[in-house]
């Protein structure tokens, strides 16, 4: 025996946790690894949507907390704080990045993505932008690296945006950022 009592997860447990830590920004979540608690029945919608025991979670703060705790390590996503780890499903990525903003043109331009939870990142070399293809309906979906192997989907107006500011190299169309070029198709699919 430890000595310490057996910890069950709970969501309120979580968000104590949390507040008991949290200074400012976000917490330090690399650093932190407690002992694995089991699995909530929290789940991250394709939406964007949080839900506990199939309800969602309507109080944007407490979203925003659980996001500021996430973690993925080997492909599982986890609420971590420095005593407790339980697992939680996400269907798609856990964020959904709703706006960006467009700061000069072309090469020199930056684009910084806003998610749902108020996260920003700036694409570029420690923010890039991939596309992911669906396995079932090669429908492709464009990701923006968020923080520490987090992803938000860029949604589908933002994603037209983009379009309309792109530009074709090297064979490929694509958006610039920070002096880097991410892909978003082959530019001889565009001209069949």
């Amino acid at each position: 025996m430890s000595g310490q009592k057996p910890v069950t997860p709970s969501p309120d447990g979580l968000a104590a946790s949390v507040k008991a830590a949290q200074k400012q920004g976000l917490p330090p979540v690399h650093l932190w690894n407690p002992p694995f608690c089991g699995d909530l029945d929290i789940r991250i919608a394709k939406d964007g949507t949080w839900s506990y025991l199939g309800s969602p979670i309507t109080r944007f703060e407490l979203v925003k907390l659980f996001s500021s705790i996430l973690k993925k390590e080997e492909g599982k996503y986890f609420l971590v704080t420095p005593v407790e780890k339980v697992g939680i499903t996400v269907e798609d990525a856990p964020f959904i990045a709703v706006d960006f903003d467009q700061d000069g043109e072309g090469y020199a331009q930056r684009l910084t993505f806003t998610t749902q939870v108020g996260d920003t990142a700036t694409a570029g070399p420690n923010h890039p932008i991939r596309i992911v293809f669906d396995a079932e309906t090669d429908e492709p979906s464009p990701n923006i690296l968020v923080r520490d192997n987090l992803e938000a989907r860029i949604d589908r107006k933002s994603f037209y945006r983009l379009v309309e500011i792109g530009n074709h190299h090297d064979g490929w169309f694509g958006v610039w950022s920070e002096g880097q070029f991410f892909p978003l198709i082959a530019s001889a699919a565009l001209e069949d």
